[in-house]
């Protein structure tokens, strides 16, 4: 007899072979993958948003032959403090070029702090040699939520963070999220035509755009010049991976994507990312592992792979 999380897998893994299926007609058979400069690496959520996430998300990138790995906020000191970044990454032998760092861009009496946390992690990013801090907006009631007057203060601490990031010589990328104050399509538009574009860039996650129902060409052309680091996810809309999946699995028009990624030169490394979450159908190694045979179909080229 199935159980009810044996048949919801099974369904799950016939949408997710029909979503591939799919998504294999977009690129002509027998047609030659363009050539590639963007490096692929890989973010930390996939295995978990705990410290002792860390290093098996740094030894599976690893082992997979990507190029980097992003580390994400809440594990960024505790792993400095020990056993110390410098090293895993020499252990692995894997570089950090970015990490995602969560700010408070809406709470004007806490700006400092957050400035603080700025200047106080993006050091530490720094000195192991990255290159991005993504900024992750805070949280929000959706319904409650007023951003038109939220926005003067949010723009003025996003600036500031900002500002300080780069003086550490990092780029500083906001990332709009799901649930957050920076959400719609319309309100990253907003916040761009606000901010100060010297010290903001943009680091999207092109598979939140889909699941938003936007359609992430157009942003990313118009912000093209911006992009300092971009967060790839497939949306096919399961219960799994809160609705994502492994690249090539879903909905999201990744060749066009990947083309124009390629034109944004002040773009270096795109990072393959998924939601871990509880019962999902593939193990995040094999997660890792599809999305990277993906991207090799497109003209991706990874690191050898580590015994």
């Amino acid at each position: 007899m199935q159980t009810r999380n044996e048949c919801s897998r099974r369904q799950m893994m016939r949408t997710l072979g029909l979503c591939m299926g799919a998504a294999s007609l977009r690129t002509p058979a027998g047609q030659a993958a363009p050539a590639r400069r963007l490096k692929v690496g890989q973010t930390s959520i996939n295995w978990g948003f705990k410290v002792e996430s860390v290093e098996p998300g740094l030894r599976d990138s690893a082992k997979l032959g990507y190029w980097g790995y992003e580390s994400y906020n809440d594990a960024v000191e505790p792993i400095e403090e020990n056993p110390g970044w410098g090293k895993l990454l020499e252990q692995y032998k894997i570089p950090m070029p970015s990490s995602y760092f969560n700010f408070n861009l809406t709470d004007p009496t806490v700006r400092k702090a957050q400035v603080e946390k700025a200047i106080r992690l993006g050091k530490i990013l720094k000195k192991h040699g990255g290159i991005t801090a993504v900024i992750g907006p805070n949280g929000v009631s959706r319904t409650a939520y007023d951003f038109k007057a939220a926005k003067n203060d949010l723009v003025i601490t996003l600036n500031e963070v900002s500002k300080a990031l780069t003086d550490l010589g990092l780029a500083a990328a906001l990332h709009q999220h799901t649930g957050t104050c920076v959400d719609t399509r319309d309100q990253v538009y907003a916040v761009f035509d606000a901010v100060d574009t010297r010290v903001v860039k943009f680091g999207p996650d092109v598979g939140q755009l889909q699941k938003s129902g936007t359609d992430p060409l157009p942003m990313l052309k118009d912000f093209q010049s911006l992009l300092r680091t971009v967060h790839l996810k497939d949306f096919v809309g399961e219960r799994a991976w809160a609705g994502y999946c492994p690249l090539g699995m879903g909905k999201v028009d990744l060749p066009a994507v990947m083309d124009v990624l390629e034109k944004a030169e002040g773009l270096q490394y795109v990072m393959v990312e998924l939601d871990g979450t509880p019962g999902a159908p593939l193990a995040p190694f094999e997660c890792a592992r599809t999305s990277k045979e993906h991207l090799a179909k497109l003209g991706y080229t990874f690191r050898p792979e580590m015994a």
